[in-house]
């Protein structure tokens, strides 16, 4: 009778049930948004996005399995779970924070200590010691992801047994029923990660989860507080972690950014990070420039810099516009900054196309679409630098993917006399596909049978191997004459492109028979540029041993990741 009286009702079972559940379900999509989180800023740090991203997850799903083993450690599983709640919803509030911190003052102290010492301002400290502080430093996300691991792998042995503690008796669908709102938590979590979060700055994106994580802690608190021990220092601590909350999100961003700021060697002007990228532009005073110099970064890595931006653009466009017999259409892809653009519009074309993904990226150099604007001073600054070539009536600017829209393009039987091919190097497998055979089969089918395109090919000197793939590769599209050129660009060191044409002569015959050029260029001239076929003897022995980047293949990243992986060895030894 007294064990009749004593049984929870169906109706309560069904109402802890559903608090339960709901709880296992919040924890687990924010478990999965700071897996993406650390994942994300990981790739940001380390440089090899995705060897970090894949290390992170590893890593993450290790620490769970072991904080699965190390949860039967608590007898009190109330207790420990409404502690484990706030102490989770801190650490992934604030560890990219820390990270960040850390790699700031390891970066910092060489110039620290230079300046403690009255060291010359062109003598930085560069010993062993602080070489392994920054190498060290910049490993600590997986330091945090080891940490956040273990404690999300504790959350589901504990609520199970509390659940069957609140049922009474032994509950055979009990771990089928809580994995089953943990797998459904996580997908919706990955997608507020990829609809909402992915566009967020990201401590905006950290502070956001954690607050779910405070809430879901705050409820378990309310209904459970008479089993869990020291519940009022608990409910002052989610006070605590809310007000810290409120601090992240509307000061987070900036702080980041500072901390942030610290990795580029010159002033930081402006710093955003759009869905797709980190954008940072940086300047530095020169006594023989009469403007500041300003440099481009994505994802800390330098695109451009305005002193020698030139070099680079004019060894991209005018070899392949000279080897182009007409210029009435022409095609970039890629070249977001307006910069390759600009020298394009100084031919007599009807029409250039660009296209690039990231339209945050296109509004910043002058596009005009959507609802973002970038600060006054910064798009002045930019516009000059790229003679507002997005404005011009003659440029069609198309935000997109390249890879789908060049399919596209083909579908409206569109044909173009000049194709300039200026992306990132091949630094992530999402730009793989963007140096495959397929895509420069697709590209070639939009050529015209007397025109000619061009190709930004990274380093022949840093990454040899990446360098001959990309004309292998573009040889197997089905291109008759593929060639390729090289040329010293300042910020770059040696650098590289590969031309290709479908008929008739190869590009470099075709510039031999130019006797004037159409287009006054202050950097090149026709004997500049063909001095940029000539390579050093045996350059191309070991071409014949590259292999062909495949759609899928990853072949290309592979050859640039290891090539740069090498000479990362190299500086350090």
């Amino acid at each position: 009778m007294s064990s009749t009286t004593t049984s929870p009702s169906k109706s309560r079972l069904l109402g802890h049930d559903i608090l339960l559940i709901t709880v296992m379900a919040v924890l687990a999509g924010c478990g999965l948004i700071y897996e993406y989180l650390l994942s994300h800023y990981a790739g940001r740090v380390l440089g090899s996005v995705e060897s970090a991203i894949y290390a992170m997850i590893g890593t993450m799903i290790v620490a769970m399995g072991l904080g699965a083993f190390l949860a039967r450690w608590f007898k009190d599983a109330f207790t420990a779970f409404a502690w484990l709640e706030s102490i989770i919803a801190l650490i992934g509030m604030g560890c990219i924070l820390a990270i960040a911190g850390v790699i700031a003052v390891s970066y910092s102290l060489p110039h620290l200590f230079s300046s403690i010492f009255n060291l010359p301002p062109d003598i930085v400290l560069n010993g062993y010691v602080f070489q392994k502080l920054q190498e060290w430093s910049r490993f600590l996300p997986y330091v945090f992801g080891l940490v956040l691991g273990l404690f999300i792998g504790m959350e589901i042995p504990l609520i199970a047994r509390i659940r069957q503690h609140v049922y009474g008796r032994f509950l055979e669908n009990n771990a089928g029923t809580i994995y089953g709102a943990d797998y459904i938590g996580a997908g919706i979590g990955a997608a507020i990660w990829v609809s909402i979060m992915l566009a967020m700055p990201i401590m905006q994106a950290a502070a956001w989860t954690a607050l779910f994580n405070i809430l879901a802690g705050l409820a378990f608190l309310w209904r459970y507080h008479a089993h869990v021990r020291f519940a009022k220092a608990l409910l002052v601590c989610h006070i605590v972690l809310l007000a810290l909350f409120g601090f992240i999100l509307v000061m987070g961003s900036s702080w980041m950014n500072s901390l942030s700021n610290v990795l580029y060697k010159d002033k930081v002007i402006y710093s955003q990070a759009t869905k797709y990228q980190h954008v940072v532009l940086t300047e530095r005073l020169s006594k023989n420039q009469p403007v500041p110099i300003t440099d481009l970064y994505l994802n800390g890595r330098l695109q451009f810099s305005s002193i020698d931006e030139q070099i680079y653009h004019s060894m991209l466009v005018y070899p392949a516009m000279l080897a182009s017999n007409r210029h009435d259409n022409v095609l970039i892809i890629g070249g977001g900054d307006g910069l390759a653009l600009r020298d394009v519009l100084k031919w007599p074309v009807n029409e250039v196309t660009l296209i690039d993904l990231d339209a945050q990226l296109l509004n910043l150099f002058g596009h005009k679409d959507g609802d973002f604007t970038p600060p006054e001073s910064i798009s002045k600054r930019l516009l000059a630098l790229n003679n507002r070539s997005m404005l011009d009536p003659r440029a069609n600017i198309i935000v997109g993917d390249a890879f789908l829209e060049v399919e596209k393009l083909l579908d409206q039987g569109k044909q173009f006399d000049t194709i300039l091919i200026d992306l990132p190097d091949p630094n992530h497998p999402d730009l793989n596909k963007m140096y495959s055979d397929y895509f420069y089969n697709h590209v070639r089918q939009l050529l015209a049978p007397d025109g000619a395109m061009a190709v930004q090919s990274t380093s022949p000197y840093h990454a040899k191997k990446a360098f001959l793939s990309i004309a292998k590769t573009v040889k197997a599209a089905g291109f008759d004459y593929v060639e390729q050129y090289q040329q010293n660009i300042p910020s770059f060191g040696q650098w590289g492109w590969t031309i290709a044409t479908k008929m008739g002569q190869p590009a470099s015959g075709r510039i031999k028979n130019i006797s004037a050029m159409p287009v006054p260029s202050r950097w090149v001239s026709k004997e500049y540029l063909l001095a940029s076929f000539v390579f050093p003897n045996q350059y191309f022995e070991q071409v014949k041993s590259i292999e062909v980047n495949r759609l899928g293949s990853g072949q290309l990243y592979d050859y640039y990741r290891n090539a740069w992986q090498i000479e990362s060895e190299l500086y350090k030894n």
